[in-house]
């Protein structure tokens, strides 16, 4: 279990605003996210530090379980992650739209003159369904490499 000081025990190291023992001391300067607890207890077993030294720095709130703290994180990130899958397939019409209509605008203006009425058809399409209507043209002028971020925007995958 990897060991570290929380944002309260980071204050504490500095202005000392909680009374540790010299053994606590010597413990809580050692937890650094780098070390396992079994690493500092034998770092400290000459001045005896005991596990209840250890237990009282987590009872007051200055160290944490650095692993906990992560697996939180990560959870907490693979959520967002899903929602933002989910919310994705769940767009309106006008929510692809004002996502596609970048993305089709940038395509076709890096055809230069050959994609000069593609481009005007791209700026005429005033909502979802007139845009994907120029999705194939696009896609046959650009290739399906590059057309992968318009789909992506325009459908539900």
């Amino acid at each position: 279990m990897l060991i570290v000081k929380t944002e309260l025990g980071h204050r504490v190291m500095k202005d000392r605003s909680v009374a540790l023992t010299p053994r606590q001391r010597a413990a809580f300067i050692l937890f650094d996210g780098k070390r396992t607890l079994d690493q500092v207890m034998n770092a400290t077993k000459p001045v005896g530090v005991t596990k209840e030294d250890v237990d009282k720095l987590f009872e007051l709130g200055l160290v944490e379980d650095a692993t906990t703290e992560q697996g939180a994180a990560q959870e907490a990130a693979e959520k967002a992650q899903a929602e933002a899958v989910e919310h994705h397939k769940h767009r309106t019409p006008q929510e692809r739209y004002a996502e596609a209509y970048p993305i089709a605008t940038a395509l076709t203006a890096q055809l230069g003159l050959r994609g000069f009425r593609l481009n005007l058809a791209v700026e005429a399409a005033s909502n979802f369904e007139e845009l994907q209507a120029v999705a194939p043209k696009i896609k046959d002028a650009v290739g399906p490499e590059k057309f992968r971020a318009l789909d992506k925007a325009l459908n539900d995958h």
